[in-house]
């Protein structure tokens, strides 16, 4: 699985049709760059091979005589175009997942890994210089939103329910492919991307020659080779994973709409996803169906491999009774026909052909409701908290709990009906337990003993401020209204 790439390779042609970007200049790296990256690192994080804690590196680069001598090691790494083989030995450890009904398959297992902490700390401030470059000259292509700064699943389940909502405007029935890269980082081209040539040399040494031994149970085995590119758990691996399908997003959006195909794409990591809108389930098909050849042609010219069986099909329309939509015949490409199904799962997300976000309230909620019932655990007959303490933990972490991800289901206009009922429910509970009173107290009198806002009114004060958040939009938004 870690070496399915290894000898696959980009047909280099493809990206002829990718513009040119002006190529900036590399500054060596500053005192602030390492010290601001330092202060983010929590120290409860698990050490690497070397043992190191992140309070003992901040311990250690306090002193600035040790600060400055990484700091120029770090850019003389770049300027030789070499990483030290020091910093690529890991160590795996495999813990199996829960609930699993067999675990005789890989995939029942997920696989830990502890790095050096110096080598994360630098690839850190790589990667934030990295996102600085490639954000200042455009390249990343609008849709991504995932593997960058200040972009988040959310963002990605805010920007399809506006695409959704739209097309309902318009009297459309929006409609969604997804296709899931397994396999990623068979080679890497930072030079379209318009780098120093010292960046780009380093990458080739960086990505390669890379060691780890696995740990499972009290089983230990010898270091094992693992060029896969770049690891699971590297700082550097979300922007790198941007930086490689930007060029990919860029010409397959170049061809579809040099085929007429009106498709809006979004991707979110290694989870793409195709968005035709029209008035008919046959034409959407059909619209379907050739974005998706499109796809998986231009996939195989940069050798991503594909997982197709989490290929999924859904449609979106508010139309009362019955919903049997065509099945998706994929058959001429070697796959099989998709049927689109009532829910769909996407980014931890449950969409509903509606958008009825019921189901996904309940959730969250019964999960907040847990969590307050977990919390008085915490009190014991020597000592218990006082209602300022339970005040404090419901704050922080019941409440984020429930209001994952609101901004998905709260929007103007919509029916709250529901949804404030089950968050009444859940606020009821903290609030009892916090004041300790009767079942039958009324709720708005043991809130405002506690200082809590009712809900809605707290909803209406998170859901401006989420407003005040840029959201770097497609432009096919604006096509679209």
């Amino acid at each position: 699985m870690f070496n399915t790439a290894q000898h696959c390779n980009v047909k280099s042609d493809v990206l002829n049709e990718l513009g040119s970007y002006s190529t900036s200049s590399w500054a060596w790296f500053a005192e602030e760059e390492f010290t601001s990256s330092l202060l983010k690192c929590s120290n409860m994080s698990t050490p690497g091979p070397n043992k190191l804690l992140w309070k003992h590196l901040k311990i250690v680069l306090k002193n600035k005589i040790c600060l400055r001598n990484i700091i120029a090691i770090v850019n003389t790494y770049i300027k030789l175009d070499h990483w030290l083989s020091h910093f690529k030995i890991s160590l795996t450890i495999v813990i199996s997942k829960p609930n699993k009904a067999s675990y005789n398959s890989p995939k029942s297992f997920r696989p830990i890994v502890l790095l050096n902490t110096l080598g994360k700390l630098i690839e850190k401030v790589i990667s934030d210089r990295l996102q600085f470059h490639v954000i200042t000259n455009n390249f990343i292509h609008q849709s991504q939103l995932g593997g960058l700064k200040f972009k988040s699943m959310t963002d990605a389940g805010i920007t399809l329910t506006y695409f959704i909502h739209i097309g309902w405007i318009k009297n459309m029935l929006t409609s969604t492919i997804t296709f899931d890269i397994s396999q990623l980082f068979p080679s890497l081209i930072l030079k379209k991307a318009g780098f120093n040539l010292h960046v780009v040399y380093f990458f080739p040494n960086y990505l390669v020659n890379r060691r780890t031994h696995y740990v499972w149970n009290n089983f230990s085995s010898h270091f094992v080779d693992i060029n896969i590119r770049v690891g699971q758990g590297l700082a550097l691996s979300p922007i790198l994973l941007a930086l490689y399908l930007a060029p990919f997003l860029h010409i397959l959006e170049k061809h579809l709409k040099n085929l007429n195909l009106q498709v809006s794409l979004l991707s979110f990591i290694n989870d793409g996803l195709l968005i035709p809108q029209s008035k008919s389930f046959e034409t959407s098909n059909s619209c379907l169906y050739c974005s998706y050849n499109v796809t998986l042609n231009l996939l195989t010219k940069f050798s991503f491999l594909v997982e197709h069986s989490k290929t999924k099909v859904s449609h979106f329309l508010r139309l009362q009774g019955g919903f049997s939509p065509p099945p998706l015949d994929l058959s001429p490409l070697g796959r099989p026909s998709l049927s689109p199904k009532d829910s769909w799962c996407y980014l931890g997300f449950t969409f509903y052909r509606k958008l009825l976000f019921y189901n996904y309230v309940d959730f969250y909620t019964n999960k907040a409701i847990s969590t307050v019932k977990c919390m008085k655990i915490l009190s014991n007959s020597t000592k218990e908290l006082n209602p300022h303490q339970e005040l404090l933990l419901y704050k922080s972490y019941a409440m984020p709990i429930a209001l994952y991800s609101f901004q998905l289901w709260y929007y103007n206009k919509t029916p709250l009906s529901y949804p404030l009922r089950i968050l009444n429910k859940m606020q009821r509970r903290a609030t009892l337990w916090i004041v300790g009173t009767f079942k039958m107290s009324l709720l708005m009198g043991v809130e405002a003993i506690t200082g809590l806002i009712p809900i809605n009114l707290y909803l209406q004060k998170i859901g401006g401020r989420s407003q005040l958040r840029v959201h770097f939009y497609l432009t096919t938004f604006f096509d679209l209204s």
